[in-house]
Protein backbone atom coordinates (compact mmCIF):
# COMPACT_ATOMS: atom_id res chain seq x y z
CA UNK A 1 0.00 0.00 0.00
CA UNK A 2 1.60 4.00 -1.20
CA UNK A 3 1.03 5.62 2.18
CA UNK A 4 3.18 8.71 0.29
CA UNK A 5 -0.55 10.95 -0.23
CA UNK A 6 -1.45 10.09 3.00
CA UNK A 7 1.48 11.62 4.61
CA UNK A 8 1.58 14.34 2.07
CA UNK A 9 -1.86 14.89 3.43
CA UNK A 10 -1.23 14.95 6.60
CA UNK A 11 1.68 17.16 6.72
CA UNK A 12 -0.49 20.23 4.49
CA UNK A 13 -2.71 19.55 6.96
CA UNK A 14 -0.58 20.22 9.51
CA UNK A 15 0.97 22.94 7.46
CA UNK A 16 -1.91 25.16 7.03
CA UNK A 17 -3.13 24.48 10.49
CA UNK A 18 -0.06 26.05 11.81
CA UNK A 19 -0.11 28.79 9.24
CA UNK A 20 -3.99 29.71 9.74
CA UNK A 21 -3.16 29.60 13.51
CA UNK A 22 -0.57 32.50 13.21
CA UNK A 23 -3.29 34.59 11.73
CA UNK A 24 -5.97 33.61 14.85
CA UNK A 25 -3.25 34.76 17.04
CA UNK A 26 -2.68 38.25 15.24
CA UNK A 27 -6.61 38.40 15.49
CA UNK A 28 -6.29 37.56 19.11
CA UNK A 29 -3.42 40.53 19.81
CA UNK A 30 -5.27 42.96 17.41
CA UNK A 31 -8.83 42.56 19.64
CA UNK A 32 -6.21 43.27 22.79
CA UNK A 33 -5.73 46.49 21.85
CA UNK A 34 -9.15 47.24 20.96
CA UNK A 35 -10.09 46.24 24.37
CA UNK A 36 -7.59 48.09 25.75
CA UNK A 37 -8.28 51.58 23.94
CA UNK A 38 -12.02 51.05 24.81
CA UNK A 39 -11.42 50.53 27.94
CA UNK A 40 -9.16 54.03 28.62
CA UNK A 41 -11.68 55.89 26.73
CA UNK A 42 -14.32 54.99 28.72
CA UNK A 43 -12.25 55.60 32.02
CA UNK A 44 -10.98 59.23 30.54
CA UNK A 45 -13.46 60.46 28.34
CA UNK A 46 -16.80 58.98 29.63
CA UNK A 47 -17.39 57.93 26.37
CA UNK A 48 -16.99 54.75 24.32
CA UNK A 49 -16.35 55.76 20.37
CA UNK A 50 -16.45 51.86 19.58
CA UNK A 51 -19.58 50.24 19.39
CA UNK A 52 -18.75 46.51 19.38
CA UNK A 53 -15.95 44.74 16.80
CA UNK A 54 -16.48 41.48 14.92
CA UNK A 55 -13.47 39.49 13.18
CA UNK A 56 -12.98 36.57 10.95
CA UNK A 57 -10.89 33.90 9.98
CA UNK A 58 -10.90 32.98 6.11
CA UNK A 59 -11.48 29.37 5.61
CA UNK A 60 -8.71 26.75 3.79
CA UNK A 61 -11.24 26.51 1.07
CA UNK A 62 -11.93 30.42 0.72
CA UNK A 63 -8.16 30.50 0.48
CA UNK A 64 -7.19 27.91 -2.52
CA UNK A 65 -10.37 29.21 -4.17
CA UNK A 66 -8.98 32.82 -4.29
CA UNK A 67 -5.61 31.68 -5.22
CA UNK A 68 -7.20 29.83 -8.19
CA UNK A 69 -9.37 32.18 -9.26
CA UNK A 70 -5.90 34.91 -9.49
CA UNK A 71 -4.55 31.95 -11.19
CA UNK A 72 -1.50 31.86 -8.15
CA UNK A 73 0.95 28.67 -7.39
CA UNK A 74 -1.18 26.97 -4.45
CA UNK A 75 1.48 26.99 -1.62
CA UNK A 76 2.05 28.62 1.71
CA UNK A 77 4.51 31.05 0.68
CA UNK A 78 1.90 32.08 -2.23
CA UNK A 79 -0.94 32.40 0.22
CA UNK A 80 0.75 34.81 2.56
CA UNK A 81 2.30 36.89 -0.19
CA UNK A 82 -1.01 36.89 -2.37
CA UNK A 83 -4.03 37.13 0.17
CA UNK A 84 -3.50 39.94 2.54
CA UNK A 85 -7.47 39.58 4.21
CA UNK A 86 -6.89 36.03 5.68
CA UNK A 87 -7.41 37.87 9.06
CA UNK A 88 -9.92 40.65 9.02
CA UNK A 89 -11.75 42.73 11.73
CA UNK A 90 -14.54 45.08 11.46
CA UNK A 91 -14.47 47.97 14.24
CA UNK A 92 -18.00 49.68 13.92
CA UNK A 93 -18.21 53.01 15.45
CA UNK A 94 -21.34 55.55 16.77
CA UNK A 95 -19.77 58.76 14.35
CA UNK A 96 -17.33 59.55 11.38
CA UNK A 97 -14.98 61.56 13.97
CA UNK A 98 -14.34 57.85 15.93
CA UNK A 99 -13.14 56.08 12.89
CA UNK A 100 -10.35 58.62 12.11
CA UNK A 101 -9.48 58.58 15.60
CA UNK A 102 -8.97 55.12 16.04
CA UNK A 103 -7.21 55.32 12.63
CA UNK A 104 -5.08 57.65 14.61
CA UNK A 105 -4.42 55.62 17.61
CA UNK A 106 -3.27 52.71 15.46
CA UNK A 107 -1.09 54.38 13.46
CA UNK A 108 0.50 55.54 16.94
CA UNK A 109 1.02 51.97 18.13
CA UNK A 110 4.91 50.92 17.96
CA UNK A 111 4.89 47.82 17.33
CA UNK A 112 2.16 47.90 14.43
CA UNK A 113 3.22 48.56 10.75
CA UNK A 114 0.59 50.18 8.68
CA UNK A 115 0.93 48.70 5.01
CA UNK A 116 -1.84 50.36 3.30
CA UNK A 117 -5.16 52.73 4.03
CA UNK A 118 -8.16 53.21 1.73
CA UNK A 119 -9.61 56.10 2.63
CA UNK A 120 -13.77 55.14 1.00
CA UNK A 121 -15.29 58.07 3.51
CA UNK A 122 -13.81 60.54 1.62
CA UNK A 123 -13.50 58.69 -1.55
CA UNK A 124 -16.72 56.33 -1.46
CA UNK A 125 -16.79 54.07 -4.11
CA UNK A 126 -19.31 54.14 -7.09
CA UNK A 127 -21.71 52.02 -5.38
CA UNK A 128 -21.75 53.96 -2.54
CA UNK A 129 -20.01 51.77 -0.32
CA UNK A 130 -18.01 53.98 2.35
CA UNK A 131 -15.49 52.72 5.24
CA UNK A 132 -12.03 53.08 6.20
CA UNK A 133 -9.90 50.06 5.17
CA UNK A 134 -6.49 49.87 7.09
CA UNK A 135 -3.74 46.78 6.26
CA UNK A 136 -1.57 46.18 9.46
CA UNK A 137 1.16 44.07 10.22
CA UNK A 138 0.93 43.25 13.80
CA UNK A 139 3.90 40.86 15.51
CA UNK A 140 2.83 37.77 17.21
CA UNK A 141 5.25 35.27 19.59
CA UNK A 142 5.33 31.74 18.80
CA UNK A 143 7.21 28.99 21.06
CA UNK A 144 9.81 28.79 18.56
CA UNK A 145 9.83 32.42 16.98
CA UNK A 146 7.85 35.68 16.08
CA UNK A 147 6.16 36.22 12.78
CA UNK A 148 4.79 39.39 11.61
CA UNK A 149 1.27 38.86 9.81
CA UNK A 150 -1.34 40.85 7.98
CA UNK A 151 -4.74 41.62 9.40
CA UNK A 152 -7.07 43.28 7.36
CA UNK A 153 -9.24 46.92 9.72
CA UNK A 154 -12.38 47.89 8.56
CA UNK A 155 -13.50 50.66 10.57
CA UNK A 156 -17.31 52.41 9.59
CA UNK A 157 -20.37 53.88 11.73
CA UNK A 158 -23.34 52.01 12.47
CA UNK A 159 -25.11 53.45 9.30
CA UNK A 160 -21.88 52.35 7.08
CA UNK A 161 -22.25 49.19 8.41
CA UNK A 162 -25.82 48.23 7.69
CA UNK A 163 -26.08 49.73 4.53
CA UNK A 164 -22.85 47.78 3.35
CA UNK A 165 -24.98 44.75 5.11
CA UNK A 166 -28.06 44.88 3.00
CA UNK A 167 -25.84 45.23 -0.49
CA UNK A 168 -24.25 41.99 0.37
CA UNK A 169 -27.44 40.54 0.76
CA UNK A 170 -28.53 42.33 -2.23
CA UNK A 171 -25.85 40.71 -3.99
CA UNK A 172 -25.85 37.48 -2.98
CA UNK A 173 -29.73 37.04 -3.70
CA UNK A 174 -29.23 38.46 -7.13
CA UNK A 175 -25.95 36.55 -7.91
CA UNK A 176 -24.29 39.72 -8.57
CA UNK A 177 -26.55 41.15 -11.07
CA UNK A 178 -28.17 43.28 -9.42
CA UNK A 179 -30.92 45.51 -12.06
CA UNK A 180 -29.91 49.13 -12.16
CA UNK A 181 -32.81 50.51 -10.51
CA UNK A 182 -32.12 48.75 -7.32
CA UNK A 183 -28.44 49.78 -7.62
CA UNK A 184 -29.43 53.54 -7.59
CA UNK A 185 -31.79 53.11 -4.96
CA UNK A 186 -28.58 51.63 -3.44
CA UNK A 187 -26.33 54.87 -4.10
CA UNK A 188 -29.85 56.69 -2.97
CA UNK A 189 -29.62 54.93 0.22
CA UNK A 190 -25.55 55.21 1.23
CA UNK A 191 -26.22 58.83 0.48
CA UNK A 192 -29.01 58.90 3.20
CA UNK A 193 -27.17 57.34 5.41
CA UNK A 194 -24.09 59.30 5.34
CA UNK A 195 -26.26 62.85 5.87
CA UNK A 196 -27.55 60.98 8.87
CA UNK A 197 -24.01 60.29 10.10
CA UNK A 198 -23.40 63.83 9.59
CA UNK A 199 -26.36 64.92 11.54
CA UNK A 200 -25.98 62.99 13.91
CA UNK A 201 -22.03 63.82 14.62
CA UNK A 202 -23.29 67.47 15.09
CA UNK A 203 -25.91 66.61 17.55
CA UNK A 204 -23.42 64.79 19.72
CA UNK A 205 -21.00 67.55 19.55
CA UNK A 206 -23.91 69.78 20.56
CA UNK A 207 -24.78 67.73 23.56
CA UNK A 208 -20.86 67.26 24.67
CA UNK A 209 -20.87 71.31 24.48
CA UNK A 210 -23.51 71.31 26.69
CA UNK A 211 -22.79 68.71 29.03
CA UNK A 212 -19.00 70.49 29.31
CA UNK A 213 -20.27 73.60 30.01
CA UNK A 214 -22.36 72.46 33.02
CA UNK A 215 -19.87 70.11 34.57
CA UNK A 216 -18.92 71.00 38.19
CA UNK A 217 -15.54 71.88 38.99
CA UNK A 218 -15.77 69.34 41.98
CA UNK A 219 -18.51 67.11 41.56
CA UNK A 220 -18.72 63.40 43.49
CA UNK A 221 -17.79 61.63 40.28
CA UNK A 222 -14.24 63.32 41.14
CA UNK A 223 -13.31 61.69 44.43
CA UNK A 224 -13.61 58.85 43.77
CA UNK A 225 -11.64 56.23 41.06
CA UNK A 226 -13.39 53.24 39.00
CA UNK A 227 -11.52 51.12 37.47
CA UNK A 228 -13.02 47.55 35.73
CA UNK A 229 -15.78 47.96 38.36
CA UNK A 230 -13.51 48.62 41.42
CA UNK A 231 -14.17 51.78 43.51
CA UNK A 232 -11.26 53.41 44.89
CA UNK A 233 -12.11 56.90 47.00
CA UNK A 234 -9.52 59.58 47.30
CA UNK A 235 -7.98 60.39 50.87
CA UNK A 236 -9.55 63.46 52.36
CA UNK A 237 -6.16 64.82 53.00
CA UNK A 238 -5.25 64.18 49.55
CA UNK A 239 -8.55 66.27 47.58
CA UNK A 240 -7.78 69.02 50.75
CA UNK A 241 -3.95 69.40 48.86
CA UNK A 242 -5.35 69.68 45.50
CA UNK A 243 -7.93 72.44 46.57
CA UNK A 244 -5.68 74.13 48.40
CA UNK A 245 -3.07 74.04 45.17
CA UNK A 246 -2.91 77.15 43.16
CA UNK A 247 -4.28 76.69 39.75
CA UNK A 248 -1.09 77.43 37.54
CA UNK A 249 1.13 74.55 39.49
Amino acid sequence: MNTLPVEQFRKFKNDITRFLMAYKFALDAFETKIDILTEEFQLFHDYNPIEHTKSRLKSPESILKKLYKKGLDISLPSIKANITDIAGIRITCSFIADIYRICDMLQNQSDLKIIEIEDYISHPKQNGYRSLHMLVEIPIYMSDRQENVCVEVQIRTIAMDFWASLEHKIYYKYNRTVPPTLLQELKEASDSAAALDRKMERLHNEISEVKDAQAEEWGEDLKQISISNQQFQLPEALLRLLSDRPNNV
